[in-house]
């Protein structure tokens, strides 16, 4: 067992997240990672509608009882979801834990905190996470330069970024960005965090709701199979490396707009990438710790084995290398 600031806080057996995935985070992966010991968040956006997603959370709670979130991610938008109303379903579904990420959340921050709920922000960089304990939020998700998604501009890896984190914020901390075994946790614990935060190593689970090739091709991708694309448009972000991806870069090469890119990378594509299982078809989210995916357990198995190889990692392996 390993019992750290983040269980302690979030009533969780094990140090570890799922973080929210656009089109992933669903009940059947969020209850299956709750029943394992962690935490798992719904993804709010996911469900086209507020009402959809209050629908969701009364689907998770008939498949545990043990605590779970849901994702709220804030988006810069000229047409922006209603927000304000997401927000109210949550609460009147009585969430006590919500992951935010993205732009501005300091209304939903304070919204979710006069409500009693309990906030992780996630942060893509040192000052990023110095201001979100500022606004109040209960805990940080450090996301290094290896994660899926958006890493932010610095360019900065976990190795570096989460111990210089841990040095200035006082909340409890978790790492992400290429964790995906006990290794990874025995070593963000080293480095200051108080968990982990997953999302690519979740989705190579036989309970994510996404096409099984999918899921196959992060057992055969190495480290390298990622590109970084969005660098020109300053929203950098990295993606498994296939056909659109590779066109994207292209186009950008050429110093073309994101209009002329943006029907290639649209979200609706994506997810129908992810249920036809063409791999192809759209862009899709995955991290350099494709490396160390090399099978597709249950949820259970996985958390199982990160926490086991975690305890033998710090208690053989370090105490081991130590000498009076």
């Amino acid at each position: 067992m390993i019992r750290t600031r983040f269980t302690d806080l979030f009533g969780v057996q094990h140090p570890i997240a799922q973080g929210g995935m656009q089109w992933v985070g669903k009940a059947e992966l969020v209850s299956a990672v709750a029943e394992a010991g962690a935490l798992g968040f719904l993804t709010g956006l996911t469900q086209p509608t507020p009402e959809d997603l209050a629908k969701e959370i009364e689907k998770t709670r008939t498949m545990t009882d043990k605590p779970f979130g849901v994702n709220l991610t804030i988006l810069p938008s000229i047409n922006p979801p209603p927000y304000a109303e997401y927000r109210h379903a949550i609460i009147e579904a009585g969430i006590k834990i919500v992951e935010t990420a993205g732009y501005k959340p300091q209304e939903h921050v304070d919204h979710f905190k006069a409500n009693g709920v309990k906030v992780i922000h996630k942060c893509t960089a040192v000052r990023h996470a110095l201001s979100a304990e500022r606004m109040g939020v209960d805990a940080v998700s450090i996301d290094g330069f290896e994660c899926a998604g958006h890493p932010g501009e610095d360019d900065i890896p976990g190795l570096v970024l989460v111990p210089a984190a841990a040095d200035k914020v006082k909340i409890p901390m978790l790492a992400s960005g290429g964790f995906g075994d006990g290794r990874g946790l025995a070593a963000a614990l080293a480095l200051g965090a108080d968990g982990i935060n997953m999302g690519t190593r979740f989705c190579a689970t036989k309970e994510a709701p996404i096409h099984e090739n999918f899921k196959q091709a992060m057992v055969e991708n190495d480290e390298r199979a990622t590109d970084v694309i969005f660098r020109t448009y300053r929203n950098t972000a990295r993606v498994a490396r296939n056909a659109i991806s590779q066109e994207v870069l292209r186009l950008e090469s050429e110093g073309r707009s994101f209009e002329d890119v943006a029907q290639l990378v649209k979200g609706a594509r994506g997810l129908e990438g992810l249920q036809s299982g063409d791999k192809d078809h759209g862009v899709w989210w995955a991290g350099t710790v494709m490396g160390i995916i090399n099978d597709v357990p249950t949820v259970k198995e996985l958390v199982d084995r990160i926490i086991s190889e975690a305890e033998a990692t710090i208690c053989d392996r370090m105490t081991g290398m130590v000498y009076a």
